[in-house]
């Protein structure tokens, strides 16, 4: 990886080209620009613009290619079925949405029942109306740091961002705060995060503030666009039974842990705590618009006899289904979920042994191949540094490396790391050295 600055980093036709984007595309970031980067091709770990400069993915796209860029697999089932079944009528069913079903059935115990649609975002939809439907209820928690989606129920109950301009949120919605053990709200008399009475707090909130239409706890076994805060051992199924005391349903939404990236096929197998309804979406489909509700025969039955509709133009759709049989298929076959705990742990041991030489480098946390970064200014007072965390960001990348940052008031800035399944220990190695001598060149 041979040095380079900003100025280094775009020809004259990247330049053209980010120019006639800034004068035709909408930004959709929030507030931040678009990268200084243009995207030729993608294969494995790497990104490539048009001149052959190799940048490391350490986000998976948009922490969705579980298995990298342009996996075999996936470009020959892709290339396969695009000629016999592409896009059917909604009510029309084909063979790979049955198998797909099955599929996910099966590597789900209990929850037997599958919704096939296009984006985390609309299977969180799809949860939330059927958990309403089925109580009865109509209101919504969520933690503080969550995030669930762009679109009306998700974005009601996504609280780490969006939420002000937007006018009122559905009735209904409310939040408690996630469990974070780096930045804890209730202590154990040694100092550690105390969840349970955190929980206990939470719920007694909850209940203040219902009106009696309780319906559904939405949550993420690790929230990532919150910080990647990994939920304590035994919190799942404490939360479940919060939710059982109280006639709702839990949700979980596996976007980005779901399909072995955690160590497991999903997050909550950890626990043990199976949920009444999962949404998973990103990483079954490898970086392909494809996203499941899982739920029970129970639930599914209650919700047909009650006139369960959900009826969208790519719901059952042939082709996506196609390609997440595939991804399961590879995801199994070559054990990635172990792989992912093997990488995960050198990839953590890297990133604590530079803890070590920078101070900036506030806490080291996740599991498996989804991990986070805290930055902050020192580690004795925890003091935010996004203006750190940016500055690493923008080196990171001139160097080779892709990293995404997540700012939240309360935070510093945490780097979310989510390299595909397949990433070499080669490929962390490199990228481990490219961070180290981002953040060494950002604070010396």
């Amino acid at each position: 990886m041979t040095d380079s600055g900003p100025g280094d980093l775009l020809d004259p036709t990247d330049r053209a080209d980010l120019a006639r984007a800034a004068r035709h595309l909408v930004r959709y970031g929030g507030g931040g620009d678009f990268m200084p980067f243009v995207a030729e091709r993608a294969a494995g770990s790497f990104v490539y613009d048009r001149n052959g400069r190799a940048v490391l993915d350490f986000t998976s796209g948009q922490m969705s290619a579980v298995l990298g860029h342009s996996h075999p697999a996936i470009v020959e089932v892709v290339g396969s079925t695009i000629g016999r079944l592409d896009h059917l009528f909604s009510g029309m069913l084909s063979r790979p949405v049955i198998d797909l079903a099955e599929v996910l059935g099966s590597l789900a115990p209990g929850l037997d029942k599958v919704l096939l649609l296009t984006t985390g975002a609309e299977s969180n939809e799809a949860a939330l109306r059927m958990a309403r439907l089925v109580t009865g209820g109509w209101e919504v928690v969520g933690f503080s740091q969550s995030w669930h989606g762009m679109t009306g129920g998700a974005a009601s109950a996504t609280y780490s961002a969006g939420r002000r301009g937007y006018g009122p949120a559905n009735v209904g919605s409310m939040a408690i705060p996630a469990p974070n053990a780096y930045r804890p709200r209730f202590t154990t008399p040694d100092g550690a995060l105390d969840w349970r009475t955190e929980l206990d707090d939470g719920f007694d909130l909850v209940d203040r503030q219902s009106a009696g239409g309780l319906a559904a706890f939405i949550a993420e076994p690790i929230l990532s666009s919150g910080g990647i805060i990994d939920l304590p051992p035994g919190y799942l199924t404490a939360l479940r039974a919060k939710c059982a005391e109280r006639g709702m349903l839990l949700v979980l939404d596996e976007a980005q842990t779901g399909v072995g990236r955690t160590g497991t096929m999903f997050a909550h197998e950890r626990d043990g705590a199976t949920p009444d309804l999962m949404t998973l979406s990103k990483t079954l489909g490898a970086g392909l618009p494809l996203a499941a509700v899982l739920t029970t025969t129970e639930i599914e039955q209650q919700a047909h006899e009650r006139g369960f509709l959900f009826y969208t133009t790519h719901v059952s759709d042939p082709l996506p289904a196609a390609v997440g049989l595939a991804v399961l298929d590879v995801v199994v076959r070559e054990r990635l979920a172990e792989r992912a705990l093997v990488a995960g742990e050198r990839l953590r041991a890297g990133l604590r042994e530079m803890q070590e030489r920078h101070e900036c480098i506030g806490d080291v946390r996740g599991r498996g191949l989804l991990v986070g970064v805290e930055v902050v200014a020192d580690r004795v007072s925890k003091k935010p540094a996004p203006e750190i965390g940016h500055a690493v960001s923008r080196r990171c990348l001139e160097l080779g490396l892709s990293m995404n940052i997540v700012q939240l008031p309360s935070m510093g800035g945490v780097f979310r790391i989510a390299p595909p399944l397949t990433v070499s220990d080669a490929e962390i190695d490199l990228g481990l050295d490219i961070l180290d001598r981002a953040i060494s060149d950002v604070t010396r």
